[in-house]
């Protein structure tokens, strides 16, 4: 089932010639809501990637601990987090941002991170999941 729903996906954000190509604020929100991490980030890297929206990422700009620690591993989760911010906050002129999105965008985060952790050695995973929560929190109270 996962894999139909991936390539429906795949396919509703490829090019086709004669289909009527998604907007820019519809290729965000499935990027962002509802396209599977692994699927986003094979879009991200793809060269023909819809060349409409702000792909660039600084990675988790947290300081000194940056996107990996040794039980976690959030570069995917901050790219997409990323990803939604920048484009959300510039189609049409911001209109489609608020504070009920930007809690949509960072819960996917936390998702995102906490799928990481599920991947990880069982040793691991409580402390990932701590550290998914802390960067979660600091983006709660302070970005926006």
């Amino acid at each position: 089932m996962a894999f139909v729903a991936t390539v429906v996906i795949g396919l509703s954000l490829t090019f086709i010639p004669g289909a009527r190509q998604p907007s820019p604020l519809e290729s965000v929100q499935t990027l962002t809501f509802s396209t599977p991490i692994a699927e986003f980030i094979r879009r991200a890297d793809d060269p023909r990637r819809d060349s409409r929206l702000v792909w660039e990422s600084d990675g988790c700009s947290a300081p000194v601990l940056g996107s990996t620690g040794r039980t976690f591993d959030f570069t995917a989760a901050c790219r997409r987090h990323d990803f939604g911010y920048r484009n959300l906050k510039r189609i049409d002129g911001g209109k489609h941002w608020d504070e009920n999105v930007r809690e949509r965008v960072d819960k996917v985060f936390l998702a995102d991170m906490r799928k990481d952790c599920a991947a990880r050695p069982a040793v691991q995973r409580a402390s990932c999941r701590s550290w998914a929560n802390v960067y979660y929190s600091v983006v709660r109270n302070f970005s926006g």
